[in-house]
C-alpha cells in the first residue's frame, strides 16, 4: 500500500447550509448535558487517564482537543502507557455517535465525517498510534500492529460509552477504512455499524494482478496513454532531469539517507505518477497532462510528476512523518507491487520499492502474512451492518473487500467515476438512498418515512461548508 502522497486535497461537497436557527437550537443543547446535570467538559475530564490540550469553539457543537492515556501494549498494560490525542466533536448526548479515523494523523480544527453528518450525531476522532504526538517514548516499534490500535479503539469506545450511550458507528477512509474493519473484526460488539471508505485490502501481498489489470482499463485510451508518456519520458530524460533534482534537494536542505539515493528517490517519484493521478484525479483532470511527452520540455515533464507525485516526497524529510504507516505496509497491511509494461525494462533500475526501503534500517520489520487473510476471511462470513465504499476509478478499489453468504445486512458498493474521495453522496442514487437508510437505521435514528421507504433516506444534518469539508491527505503511495 503506498501510492502517491504528497500534499492536502481539499473535496468540497455541496449540499446545502446549516441554518442559523438550527445551528443556535443545536448550540443550546451541546452546551450543557441536561440530562446529568453536569458540563459536558466535566464528565469528559473526569474520565480517568482525560486531560484537555485544547477546546475550540464551533457553533453549534462543543469541540474538545483531548489526550488519553493509553498502555503501550494492551496485553501488558503495567508495562508503560503513552499519550493518545483524541478529539471530541460534542453535540448532544442523546444523539449517536461516529467514531472516526483517518488512520494517521488526527486533525485538531472541527470537521465533520459524512456519516456524522448522516446521523447528526456526535464525532470521536483518534489519532493512530505511533503517529506524533501519540507515540510511545522510547518507541517499541513491535507494539505497532492493527490488534494494538483496534485495542485503543475499544479502550476508548469503553472509557466515553458511559457518556455518549446511544448507538455508535465507526468509520475512517483508506487506513482509516481498514482501521475501522479491523476494529470490527477483533471488537464485532463495540460498534452498531462500520461505513468503511475506500479500504484496500491486499489479502495475499506477493499476489498484485488486479492492480495492473486496473491500470489497463481505467479511464480514457487518450488518458492512459498521456500518462505513461509522461512517466517513461520522465525515466528516459532521468540524468538532466535527475540533477535538477539533485539540485533541489541541496536547495532546500533534503536528504536521503532512508531511501538510499537520490537515484532511488527520483525513480520512485516516476513510478508513483501514474497511481497517484488516478488515486486524486479525473478523466477530466487528463487535459492538463501533456499530450506529447516525447516533445515536451523537461521542466514539463518535471512540472507534471511534481504537481502529481511531489519530488519532496521520498526525502527523509518527507518520508519521517510516514513512517509508522510504511512499518505496517511492511509488517502487516501488505504493499502492491505493479508493472510498467509501457516502460523498456532498460530505464527501470529499482523498481516498485518495498517498504522496508521508506523505513530506517535501525527499526527491525518482519511480514506477516496471516494477517490480512485472517481479516478478509472474517468480514466474508462474519461481517455485520458493515457499508464497504469504493471510487470505481481509485486504484486501490482494485483489490476490495468483500461479503460473502454469512455476512448479514453488509454492502459493498462503488461509486461511478469517483476516486480515493468516494463517499455514499457519490453512488447512484438507489444505492445512496440504500447506504444511507441502513447507517441511520444502524445508528438508530431513521425517521418512520425511511423505515417505510429507504429511498426517502437523506441526511438529517444539513450540509456545513466549513465542518463538512473533507481534507483527504494525499497519502504515501502505498495508499490511502
Amino acid at each position: 500500500m503506498r501510492k502517491a502522497l504528497r500534499w492536502l486535497l481539499t473535496l468540497t461537497m455541496l449540499i446545502g447550509t446549516v441554518s442559523a436557527a438550527s445551528a443556535a437550537t443545536a448550540a443550546t443543547a451541546a452546551e450543557t448535558d441536561v440530562t446529568a446535570g453536569t458540563d459536558i467538559k466535566e464528565r469528559l475530564l473526569s474520565v480517568p487517564g482525560m486531560s484537555l490540550v485544547e477546546e475550540k469553539p464551533y457553533t453549534g457543537y462543543r469541540f474538545f482537543v483531548l489526550n488519553y492515556t493509553q498502555p503501550v501494549d494492551h496485553r501488558r498494560p503495567a508495562k508503560g502507557t503513552f499519550q493518545q490525542r483524541i478529539t471530541v466533536l460534542h453535540k448532544d448526548v442523546a444523539r449517536p455517535t461516529v467514531f472516526f479515523t483517518g488512520g494517521y494523523n488526527v486533525s485538531t480544527t472541527p470537521r465533520r465525517s459524512e456519516p456524522t453528518q448522516i446521523v447528526d450525531g456526535n464525532q470521536v476522532s483518534m489519532e493512530y498510534r505511533f503517529f506524533t504526538p501519540s507515540r510511545p517514548d522510547p518507541a517499541d516499534w513491535s507494539k505497532l500492529d492493527i490488534w494494538q490500535a483496534a485495542s485503543d479503539q475499544h479502550r476508548i469506545h469503553k472509557a466515553l460509552k458511559g457518556i455518549y450511550s446511544e448507538k455508535w458507528i465507526s468509520t475512517g477512509g483508506s487506513k482509516g477504512g481498514m482501521t475501522a474493519t479491523y476494529y470490527e473484526r477483533f471488537y464485532p460488539r463495540d460498534m452498531d455499524g462500520v461505513v468503511a471508505y475506500v479500504a484496500p485490502n491486499d489479502v495475499v501481498n506477493h499476489e498484485d494482478s488486479a492492480y495492473d489489470r486496473f491500470f489497463r482499463k481505467v479511464g480514457t485510451k487518450e488518458c492512459r496513454d498521456r500518462l505513461n508518456g509522461v512517466q517513461r519520458e520522465a525515466l528516459v530524460r532521468r540524468a538532466p532531469l535527475k540533477q535538477r533534482y539533485e539540485a533541489y534537494a541541496a536547495e532546500n536542505g533534503y536528504t536521503f539517507d532512508t531511501v538510499g539515493s537520490a537515484d532511488r528517490a527520483y525513480e520512485a517519484v516516476v513510478l508513483d505518477y501514474v497511481w497517484g493521478f488516478w488515486q486524486y484525479g479525473t478523466v477530466q483532470d487528463c487535459e492538463q497532462i501533456p499530450a506529447d511527452a516525447r516533445n515536451a520540455t523537461d521542466d514539463e515533464i518535471w512540472t507534471s510528476v511534481d504537481t502529481i507525485s511531489g519530488f519532496s516526497f521520498y526525502t527523509d524529510q518527507g518520508l519521517s512523518p510516514y513512517t509508522p504507516y510504511y512499518y505496517q505496509a511492511g509488517t502487516q497491511l501488505g504493499a502492491p507491487t505493479i508493472r510498467f509494461p509501457h516502460i523498456e525494462k532498460k530505464y527501470v533500475r529499482h523498481g516498485y520499492q518495498p517498504p522496508r526501503n521508506f523505513v530506517p534500517r535501525s527499526i527491525p520489520m518482519t511480514f506477516e502474512p496471516r494477517a490480512m487473510r485472517d481479516v478478509d476471511t472474517w468480514v466474508r462470513h462474519n461481517a455485520r451492518q458493515m457499508l464497504f465504499v469504493y471510487g470505481e476509478n481509485d486504484p486501490w478499489g482494485a483489490e476490495p473487500f468483500r461479503v460473502g453468504k454469512g455476512a448479514r445486512d453488509s454492502y459493498v458498493l462503488t461509486a461511478p467515476g469517483m476516486n480515493h474521495g468516494a463517499n455514499v453522496a457519490g453512488l447512484v442514487d438507489e444505492e445512496k438512498a440504500l447506504a444511507t437508510a441502513r447507517i441511520l437505521d444502524w445508528a438508530g435514528v431513521a425517521p418512520s418515512a425511511v423505515k417505510e421507504n429507504p429511498a426517502e433516506a437523506k441526511p438529517l444534518a444539513k450540509f456545513d461548508r466549513t465542518l463538512d469539508v473533507r481534507d483527504i491527505q494525499r497519502e504515501p503511495a502505498l495508499h490511502r
